[in-house]
């Protein structure tokens, strides 16, 4: 289906575009929400004629959205649910949920402002972004806990509490990133000390090197007895 847009969309196209959408995605979205216009004849026609007003009523709209923005600066919202010790919650955050946590934190806000891709589905704290305009759009911190406490701990410490079990894994794994860093390291300390072939070289010269001096020994220790007989022999003359 083709629509005309009534305001930026992101990833689809700015006031005025004429763009193809899905069917559903204009019915259910677009056009109720006023966003698009249906792209026929007479919509075009309209929209060029009321153009100028069309911006001037989208610009107030920007504005106003600005000024929502501004209040929700470093806005933190609390979601208490129920968890295992894990952190996978029984059951899930979705938009409305978020919806309904700012418009209680004094910002009212519509389902289909919250851009969420998933539903939060883990205790934590997660970046929501809030579409407020077409061109405004806020970042908003959900502290997703199972206790008030424990969201006061997470919103401390920057990130989510948990359990012993999984303190322990993250502290082997990281050990375990630790040891294979440091194993890396000494082979590059090794390839920077030998070049390539260089430590082989040095291995079958010091072998030759072995095998040169036990030769030498060798024919010291056949020297020895011709030296001792020819000693005796100008003994006995």
């Amino acid at each position: 289906m083709e629509v005309i847009l009534l305001e930026r969309i992101e990833k689809l196209g700015q006031m005025g575009d004429i763009v193809k959408v899905k069917p559903g995605f204009a019915r259910n979205f677009l056009l109720p929400q006023g966003k698009a216009l249906r792209a026929t004849d007479q919509n075009k026609s309209h929209f060029d004629a009321q153009r100028a007003q069309l911006e001037a009523d989208n610009l107030k709209r920007k504005q106003e959205a600005e000024a929502v923005a501004a209040k929700m600066t470093d806005m933190k919202v609390v979601l208490i649910r129920q968890a295992g010790d894990a952190g996978q919650l029984y059951g899930s955050v979705t938009g409305r949920d978020i919806a309904d946590a700012i418009t209680a934190a004094g910002v009212t806000v519509r389902r289909g402002q919250i851009i969420l891709d998933k539903p939060i589905k883990t205790i934590g704290l997660h970046e929501v972004r809030i579409e407020l305009h077409g061109e405004v759009i806020v970042e908003v911190m959900a502290n997703v806990a199972r206790s008030q406490d424990e969201a006061d701990t997470q919103e401390q410490t920057g990130a989510a509490v948990l359990s012993l079990a999984q303190q322990e894994q993250i502290e082997i794994e990281a050990e375990a990133e630790a040891a294979a860093e440091a194993a890396i390291a000494v082979a590059e300390q090794a390839g920077a000390v030998f070049e390539e072939g260089a430590a082989e070289d040095a291995v079958a010269d010091a072998q030759a090197e072995a095998e040169a001096a036990t030769s030498d020994e060798d024919e010291a220790a056949a020297e020895a007895p011709a030296e001792e007989a020819a000693d005796d022999e100008e003994k006995s003359s």
